[in-house]
């Protein structure tokens, strides 16, 4: 498996230390399978820690932006980075959490001209100027955001998943991550 996965190989769910070991191991168990980006980057150990430790305090948050709205930044914006890996990967995590089919593509392909609701639009049009062009990112971009009624707990929501997933972009490109085959169905097809 290890070349198929990544460029610099990867391990097996085994072969981590116990902590990470257990950690993968629950969402091994809730989603059926082990997602790539765990055992490509479990021979840095450290790493993987850290990485899934940051994910968890940006992604579980019980408050700001709802789960959906979390996973519509990180396809929008990955979709602008040509991220192949988190667009499929949290592709299907949006089309679960937002239950919807659809969404995730249109997002994913063309984030700038996609319809949403004015909510998301202002979601994915911060999210983006940050991660395309954070050069260009002013005061004038929190309060457009303000005035489609985010509050500034969501823009930091936005700030740190548009941040967190630039740093997995460029390490799936690294990398040249593999999508695991399981993530292109996932919220397509009604469960059994």
């Amino acid at each position: 498996m290890g070349q198929d996965v990544s460029r610099f190989g990867a391990v097996t769910l085994d072969e981590l230390p116990d902590d990470l070991r257990d950690r993968i191991g629950v969402i091994a168990e809730k989603s059926g399978f082990v997602p790539n980006v765990f055992l490509a980057l479990g021979h840095r150990p450290a790493e993987l820690r850290a990485f899934c430790d940051y994910h968890d305090a940006v992604m579980e948050r019980e408050t700001g932006l709802t789960k959906a709205e979390r996973e519509l930044v990180v396809v929008a914006t990955s979709g602008a980075n040509h991220c192949t890996y988190c667009v499929v990967a949290h592709g299907a995590i949006l089309r679960v959490r937002a239950r919807d089919p659809h969404l995730a593509d249109r997002v994913a392909t063309n984030p700038w001209s996609v319809e949403l609701s004015a909510r998301q639009r202002a979601i994915v049009d911060l999210a983006l100027t940050l991660a395309v062009d954070p050069g260009a990112f002013t005061a004038e971009d929190i309060e457009a955001a303000r005035d489609a009624g985010l509050t500034d707990e969501e823009i930091w929501d936005v700030g740190a998943v548009t941040s967190l997933f630039a740093l997995s972009n460029r390490m799936a490109h690294l990398m040249a991550l593999v999508p695991n085959d399981e993530f292109y169905l996932m919220g397509r097809l009604p469960r059994e």
